[in-house]
């Protein structure tokens, strides 16, 4: 990286706003985008709609998880696919069925449907469909569908659900509908959201991000890209929205409000009669740190991955003398240098402009009526799954 001295002297970001636009402009790049979003909407509708036809029209098909919530983080797998997930909805009571007869019954539907898409001749239809532990998954370009058959669950009404799952005998309880409201009023804490909804109105609400849907988004693409292929170690992406949700106070700036949240963690993390305990805000009595319980060591894998992001975290917080290179170098250590490079090339080049326009103004070839007062650079055009993945 060249150094720019001349673009940092002109800049007068403090370094709590820099810290902050290079995070942003990175996880917007791994973020899905409007138009791979509006596809899957269209896909998983369609889907929904001829199962309504074609099955019942009791069943329900919407989405759930990261989708859902808006804090998608594109996988850093060879394919780089988005996992979408959704949920299949059958007004059942679970005395007339069992978790295989379910699964078994919503892989069916979907199998005629992709026979359907085939024989019309369509060539959006899923490429793919394969059976996995608690969903059937069916295959698009760029991107998958994760189907979870689920029934109404009769002792959490009006949104909870019972889900299948092949390695475990008992049904699984699920409120992806209740979580999402959860969290949709935790992230309205945020004042420079609901300012930005107010002056875009034309801007669906799914494209713009709040404080807490991009911070959920860094915790995310850091976590991938510390612990890479042990997957088995990893924290659910749903452990880190339920703590990062309960620990945030609505604050606007992106890196602080990431030091207040991971300073506050340690304190959502319960004992509970000898267990650790992490409660899903919308079924209190599910546990996002059951696990924990059994394999020790992934408590201790997050524990490790914690600190490391907390003591990156606390030492960019004491850069305040150092220029937007040195800031970057010190980010590239810990996190993924793609999405980084792109956030610095674009923010440089904002700094540069900026610099050229006071530079012109001091001359007079422009003055500072025409060149106007520099803004923050927007976000919500953004680029931009099981619950628990």
């Amino acid at each position: 990286m060249n150094t720019l001295h001349s673009i940092q002297e002109a800049d007068t970001d403090s370094l709590e706003q820099m810290l902050s636009m290079l995070l942003d402009g990175a996880v917007e790049t791994l973020d899905i985008s409007p138009d791979l979003y509006d596809t899957a909407v269209r896909r998983y509708k369609e889907v929904g709609t001829w199962l309504g036809l074609h099955a019942s029209p009791d069943y329900e098909i919407y989405s759930q998880g990261s989708f859902l919530l808006g804090t998608v983080v594109r996988p850093q797998t060879p394919t780089g696919e988005y996992d979408i997930d959704l949920v299949c909805r059958i007004p059942l009571h679970k005395t007339s069925t069992t978790q295989d007869e379910l699964k078994q019954r919503v892989g069916s539907q979907l199998l005629e449907y992709r026979r359907w898409k085939q024989s019309q001749g369509h060539s959006d239809g899923p490429s793919s469909l394969e059976s996995r532990r608690r969903c059937w998954t069916l295959g698009y370009t760029g991107f998958h569908l994760d189907v979870l058959p689920a029934i109404p669950d009769d002792e959490h009404q009006p949104t909870g659900i019972l889900l299948t799952d092949k390695n475990l005998y008992k049904w699984q309880h699920g409120n992806p509908i209740g979580y999402a409201d959860w969290f949709s009023s935790r992230s309205e804490l945020s004042h420079a959201l609901l300012a930005k909804r107010a002056s875009i109105a034309d801007v669906p609400v799914w494209h713009i991000r709040s404080t807490l849907q991009r911070l959920v988004q860094v915790l995310k693409w850091h976590c991938m890209t510390y612990f890479g292929d042990d997957t088995d170690n990893r924290p659910p992406s749903i452990l880190l929205t339920t703590l990062a949700g309960r620990a945030y106070r609505g604050e606007d700036d992106l890196f602080t409000a990431l030091r207040n949240v991971l300073a506050a963690i340690p304190g959502f993390v319960e004992r509970r009669n000898g267990q650790w305990w992490v409660a899903n805000p919308a079924h209190k009595e599910e546990n996002f740190t059951d696990k924990w319980n059994e394999y020790s060591e992934r408590r201790q894998a997050f524990m490790t991955w914690f600190r490391e992001l907390t003591e990156t975290m606390d030492n960019l917080s004491l850069m305040h003398s150092e220029g937007l290179d040195a800031v970057y170098s010190h980010l590239v250590k810990s996190f993924d240098p793609g999405p980084l490079q792109h956030s610095f090339t674009r923010y440089a080049n904002r700094m540069k402009n900026t610099a050229t326009q006071q530079r012109m103004s001091a001359t007079g070839l422009l003055s500072t009526t025409t060149a106007g007062p520099r803004r923050r650079p927007q976000t919500f055009h953004g680029q931009h799954t099981d619950a628990r993945d």
